[in-house]
């Protein structure tokens, strides 16, 4: 049995036991006897009025039994979906002179609430979209280190789209820098705070190049599914996500394949792809913005002085040359379907001390300053003469901190 299966038969049954607690038809009933007692009674006493007694209880469980069963394919339909064709028949026919009780109204609310937490409630995804840009930015800010230009950037442009109740066109964000930077961190705290489920909703389609389409012979079978499962998904859900990692890998004609939803006019048919969002995560300019960072420091200068449109202007530059860069040929820059580029800056050794502290703390392990300087002191930092930037960002980080337990 499937876990939402059982969670949903403990919950009903729980339910139950509230909503017929409350019931008026039931509450008013005098306390009698079980039927094994009036049976029993029945069989020593022998007397008439304690077989009446007894078919009178009887016939009272048995219509108690039936009350159960309506408020069981009530609940079950109502929250779960599952018996509705049988809840359907029951309303067509004849009614059975029951229904739900004020209280009983009340504990389905606090119930489906319940249930939706734990699995689907409604046949699209919509009941799983959260859209918490508090707890985005809140955790961007506590945990996303070292990247002040891409906490702003993305709390601010999916704030602004989500607030607009009409959006001109689907969202487009693409992230560059380095390995190790942030790129797929900030990707996956976007999904889960804007969806219960996280990356694991129905909601929200990741995409590695070289994983889901590593061979560029078979780029038109991938044109089709790919197109596929981008209107599947926007069909399924009224606002939707999807993350392209390894983006400067990606086959131009896959690129080519997405622009219709990313478009201005946003729609084909009866479907409107502008509540959607896409990431594009790239190293592309992952070298011109740690060639920034570097004259910043150089010249004494803080990296927080470095602006947005200093480093949009010179990955614009790159990302437009020519050379095998999927990019350039699919025309996306020119035709200006990406919205914001946001660049992830190198990593520095304080930078790199406070992912190790963010590592102990999420396994509950107790850490010191020694600790995390034993950590800081195994990566390896870049250029060789300054020792400034960590070449693998805090990528493993976590894996690291495991030679340092006792």
């Amino acid at each position: 049995m499937g876990r939402s299966t059982l969670l949903s038969r403990l919950g009903l049954a729980a339910c139950l036991l509230l909503l017929l607690g409350g019931s008026e038809s039931l509450g008013s009933q005098e306390k009698q006897q079980g039927p094994w007692e009036e049976d029993q009674r029945a069989v020593t006493e022998a007397a008439p009025w304690a077989r009446a007694r007894y078919e009178a209880v009887k016939k009272h469980l048995g219509a108690v039994g039936a009350l159960s069963k309506q408020y069981w394919q009530y609940l079950a339909c109502k929250v779960s979906q599952e018996g509705c064709e049988e809840e359907g028949k029951r309303k067509a026919g004849p009614s059975p002179g029951w229904s739900l009780p004020l209280v009983g109204q009340d504990y389905l609310e606090i119930f489906s609430a319940w249930y939706c937490s734990f699995g689907k409630c409604c046949k699209t995804g919509d009941c799983r979209i959260v859209n918490n840009i508090t707890g985005l930015e809140m955790d961007l800010n506590g945990q996303l280190h070292g990247q002040h230009l891409a906490k702003e950037v993305v709390i601010q442009a999916v704030r602004r789209f989500l607030q607009s109740p009409q959006p001109e066109k689907a969202l487009v964000l693409s992230f560059h820098g380095w390995s190790g930077t942030g790129k797929n961190f900030v990707a996956r705290m976007v999904a889960s705070h804007l969806y219960r489920d996280g990356l694991k909703s129905e909601c929200v389609r990741v995409f590695i190049a070289l994983f889901h389409f590593p061979h560029h012979k078979y780029v038109d079978s991938y044109k089709v599914q790919l197109e596929k499962q981008i209107s599947e998904t926007v069909q399924l859900c009224k606002q939707s996500l999807f993350i392209f990692d390894e983006a400067e890998k990606l086959h131009f004609g896959l690129l080519d394949t997405i622009k219709p939803f990313m478009a201005h006019d946003g729609k084909k048919g009866q479907v409107d792809y502008r509540r959607s969002i896409f990431l594009f995560l790239s190293n592309i300019g992952g070298n011109t913005i740690n060639e920034v960072a570097l004259d910043f420091w150089r010249a004494g200068r803080a990296r927080e002085e470095i602006s947005l449109e200093l480093l949009e202007q010179r990955l614009r530059r790159e990302l437009l040359q020519p050379a095998e860069n999927s990019y350039a040929r699919s025309h996306l820059l020119e035709e200006n379907l990406i919205d914001f580029f946001v660049p992830f800056l190198p990593l520095e050794y304080h930078h790199v001390k406070l992912c190790a502290r963010d590592a102990f703390l999420a396994r509950g392990l107790p850490y010191t300053e020694a600790a995390l300087d034993e950590v800081a002191r195994t990566m390896v930092f870049v250029p060789k003469e300054e020792k400034l930037f960590s070449a693998q960002g805090c990528k493993s980080v976590s894996q690291r901190i495991n030679y340092f337990l006792p």
